[in-house]
């Protein structure tokens, strides 16, 4: 694994591509940099990068081109105007997508002589290069390899298979999780409200519990793994009570129910189907592909 300073190209200046370039000029890599609107370069530039007039050129100044650019669509797009450029470069691409994005452009890099590496980014802007990064990276084990010495300047990296796929699956899975808690947190403040209850009154509270329950997480896992259900403890009856005590008191304030809605109607499926004293976790059962 090499540690020379080679020269890397970003493409895309949003805030994620200017703490990529900038954290790579702050190690003392020559950085290539590109941009539509050439006016995000001139910072950069300024302090040391060398701007490119053309996405071509961008790719052609470095073996290693990391890719950030607001979406999928506009990576193809984007690299579509340098596809006679790619040919023996390591595409290292984080931009937000999902898994059959990443293996979309797997494929399109494999037809044009690149090798392909999909990134999913862990951390804010302000936070690449600092031990607060991470990056879950797929596709070319190669690539990863060879250039992980660079890549690990930009935050932790985790290489979680050769399926390009595998780190957008990562990603888009935990930001459901992520997403889901914060509409849960939304919901428990304004029910909060209603009562008299402030949200900062109640957030140490419930961070509390939460912690308390993410445990919890790692016993369900394992029973949506193996498909055994069985429990002594909380079932999907209990929870079904639960549930619709707290919507009935949400409703009662003129709260809407509708982050804890979906959740109810996946239990009353499974229990409507005979599996009220199952453990919580076979909910998911109702999500299956067919189900």
């Amino acid at each position: 694994m090499s540690t020379t300073r080679e020269p890397v190209t970003i493409i895309g200046l949003g805030n994620l591509g200017r703490a990529l370039a900038e954290t790579f000029l702050a190690n003392g890599h020559p950085t290539t940099v590109w941009n539509r609107s050439a006016v995000k370069a001139e910072t950069l530039v300024a302090g040391g990068a060398t701007a490119a007039g053309t996405v071509a050129d961008a790719v052609a100044a470095s073996e290693l081109v990391v890719v950030a650019l607001l979406d999928p669509a506009v990576a193809r797009e984007v690299l579509a105007g340098a596809a006679d450029a790619v040919r023996g470069r390591a595409l290292v691409n984080l931009t937000s997508g999902g898994p059959q994005d990443a293996r979309e452009l797997t494929g399109w890099a494999a037809e044009h002589g690149a090798e392909y590496l999909h990134g999913a980014v862990y951390a804010v802007p302000q936070t690449i290069g600092t031990t607060e990064s991470s990056i879950n990276y797929s596709g070319s084990a190669a690539v990863h390899q060879r250039w992980q010495a660079q890549l690990e300047i930009l935050g932790k990296a985790t290489f979680v298979g050769t399926d390009a796929g595998r780190a957008s699956g990562y990603d888009v899975a935990i930001l459901a999780g992520m997403y889901g808690m914060l509409g849960g947190f939304l919901h428990a403040a304004a029910i909060a409200r209603a009562a008299g209850i402030s949200a900062t009154e109640l957030t140490p509270m419930l961070v509390s519990w939460l912690t308390d329950v993410f445990p919890a997480l790692v016993t369900f896992a394992k029973e949506i793994d193996s498909g055994d259900y069985t429990t002594e403890e909380s079932n999907l009856v209990m929870n079904q009570s639960g549930l619709a005590t707290i919507i009935t008191a949400s409703t009662s304030h003129g709260i809407p129910a509708s982050p804890l809605a979906p959740l109810k109607e996946l239990i009353d499926q499974q229990v409507a189907a005979g599996h009220g004293a199952a453990s919580f976790a076979r909910a998911v059962e109702s999500l299956r592909s067919g189900a």
